[in-house]
């Protein structure tokens, strides 16, 4: 096992770092999640700040510090996609090379018909919407008839909303399960989400009690190859959701929010455990990045900041961080989507050498390979170790 026992991987979902080269493929700009929260008065992380963010080549934004205390890189996205599933599928070694199916125009009329027989239920809407304007469109269509209000977006998801006094979370959550079941092969998309809601019109409000139904994963991954050792893999947040449940021996459940994910994994450092503690922090996603909100995201990063000074602080000698993203939301961008980017990685342990850039490599899946290293697992992936580079002898 050597110098680690616990790994930690945080990641901020949808902190982005900079367009990628093939970013107008995806239907995206000059994106750069992170340039746009970092010039909002609200934007202060002297933390990551000291790990290297503004060190990491391309940034393009921030003052980088003359002597940064963590190991630093640019990842590329080499999977076919910009979504939450294929960004954490890539993280954990499995490159997507085909896109998973998305619907632009809706889902088809005979997928739908054999829905709405499956449910019981009508279905409405059926378009791509923002998940808080489709409330707003559709909530009192819902209300009177009973019916269930389906959207998309433009990543590869299937959205049920219903309120939570007409439609109980458990029964949302069956619908969900039976969706998932016929949305398989040609229409198997990415993840079937849960997008339960409360209050009256025009002030509804999406609880936290979201789920996200995904499909198994297509490859080997980071944890299928620490549990093949009998390593202890912990979900924080969506994780579990993300990969369907496998291989992950313990998860903690949906954050309420960024603050309540990382006071989890607060205490999970308090847990002799050994393996990875993977961890997921949707706020910066789907409270700030996808409703374009540039203070709020900034705000988020800054609250985020002081919990992560925190998490330094009780960090053991065996414990390694890795603080990185998914995929970019530019809150700064236009329209409601995410952006195709490059995401940090910042790597910060007593084992590991401070000021190393890393440079840029060309797959997130080179996180997945480093932990199995780590390990001395057995990880299959087009990822490689960056151990090598960053372990003090």
């Amino acid at each position: 096992m050597g110098k680690f026992k616990r790994a930690f991987i945080i990641v901020l979902d949808s902190y982005g770092i900079g367009y990628e080269p093939d970013a107008a493929e995806f239907g995206d700009g000059e994106c750069n999640t992170l340039k746009s929260i970092v010039g909002s008065a609200k934007y202060d992380t002297p933390n990551m700040k000291k790990l290297g963010l503004f060190n990491i080549d391309g940034v393009g934004c921030g003052e980088p510090v003359a002597e940064p205390i963590g190991s630093f890189a640019r990842l590329r996205e080499l999977s076919q996609g910009k979504d939450t599933t294929t960004g954490h599928w890539e993280i954990a070694g499995i490159v997507s090379e085909r896109p998973m199916p998305t619907y632009p125009d809706g889902f088809p009329a005979d997928l739908i018909e054999k829905l709405e027989k499956a449910f019981g239920k009508k279905i409405i809407c059926n378009k791509p919407y923002s998940g808080t304007q489709v409330l707003m469109d559709y909530g009192r269509e819902q209300k009177e008839t009973g019916a269930l209000i389906v959207y998309t977006s433009a990543d590869s998801v299937f959205q049920i909303a219903a309120h939570e006094d007409d439609v109980p979370v458990e029964k949302l959550y069956e619908y969900c399960k039976i969706a998932r079941e016929i949305l398989q092969g040609e229409h198997g998309v990415g993840r079937v989400i849960a997008r339960p809601y409360v209050g009256e019109y025009p002030n509804y409000t999406r609880t936290p009690r979201r789920h996200d139904f995904s499909l198994d994963p297509t490859g080997d991954t980071m944890m299928d190859a620490l549990r093949r050792k009998g390593l202890d893999t912990i979900g924080v947040g969506k994780i579990s959701d993300i990969f369907a449940g496998r291989n992950i021996s313990r998860t903690l459940g949906i954050n309420k929010d960024n603050v309540d994910g990382m006071e989890k994994t607060l205490k999970v450092m308090d847990e002799d455990f050994e393996g990875l503690c993977f961890v997921n922090l949707v706020d910066f996603d789907m409270a700030y990045g996808h409703r374009r909100d540039i203070d709020g995201y900034a705000n988020a990063a800054t609250v985020f900041d002081k919990q992560l000074g925190e998490f330094m602080a009780k960090m053991r000698d065996d414990d390694v961080l890795m603080i990185t993203a998914d995929h970019g939301c530019d809150p700064g961008a236009p329209g409601t989507d995410h952006t195709r980017e490059y995401i940090p990685l910042l790597i910060y342990g007593k084992h590991i050498k401070a000021n190393v850039n890393l440079g840029t490599h060309a797959t997130f899946a080179m996180i997945g390979a480093t932990i199995s290293d780590m390990f001395d697992c057995d990880l299959k992936t087009k990822g490689e170790s960056l151990l090598p580079r960053i372990i003090k002898d």
